[in-house]
């Protein structure tokens, strides 16, 4: 597949595809505190080493790639549980935020159980997340719903790399807020010049 896509961008779209354009399709990015201090979460996560604690081992940084969704990435934390009846897989990501109303971040772990099961063979039934601004973990049911919505967005996001074509900003001017792309986005003046234009439509007609 010639156009693959980083996991983590699944949560962009999802977030706002015209942030996603930016980043995966213009190739811009900026900093903000947010953004910082997630990479150091992350980094002190993934220097962790693979380790048994009684009938759980924990595999830190796992690399992910998946040529039948056109996905790569990493995998924070994967928890192998050994049963009586064979072993419980667990995809685990670290947000250093808080849990969210939309399944922004859902996605993104739900794709990171999809391509573990197509790596290792194996059905994954919950994922979780660890939000290190509530320091509390949000175990994810990865129902027939949330993998459909997972398809959808992968697909979307996929189909916006291959046009080349980056979308408006999004109407939600809370999250263009939150966002640090928001000075290279500058979705103030586009929305001014698009109320400009249709001004003057008005006035032509």
């Amino acid at each position: 597949m010639d156009d693959v896509l980083a996991i983590s961008a699944i949560q962009h779209h999802a977030y706002c595809p015209r942030q996603f354009a930016l980043i995966h399709v213009e190739q811009v990015w900026a900093d903000n505190s947010f953004t910082a201090e997630g990479q150091i979460l992350h980094q002190r996560v993934d220097a962790g080493e693979p380790e048994q604690r009684g009938a759980v081992r924990f595999e830190r940084a796992v690399q992910l790639r998946s040529e039948r969704l056109g996905l790569v990435g990493k995998l924070d934390l994967l928890e192998i549980e050994k049963t009586g009846d064979g072993f419980i897989y667990r995809t685990v990501e670290y947000k250093r935020g808080k849990p969210k109303v939309y399944n922004w971040d859902r996605l993104q772990v739900c794709a990171q159980a999809l391509r573990l099961e197509e790596m290792r063979k194996v059905h994954i039934t919950e994922a979780a997340i660890w939000y290190w601004e509530t320091r509390h973990r949000e175990i994810i049911p990865l129902d027939a719903a949330l993998r459909d919505q997972t398809a959808q967005v992968i697909q979307s996001a996929l189909t916006l790399i291959q046009s080349g074509h980056t979308p408006e900003p999004t109407s939600e001017i809370k999250r263009c807020k939150a966002c640090s792309l928001i000075d290279l986005c500058e979705p103030d003046v586009f929305r001014r010049d698009r109320s400009s234009a249709y001004v003057r439509t008005i006035f032509e007609q």
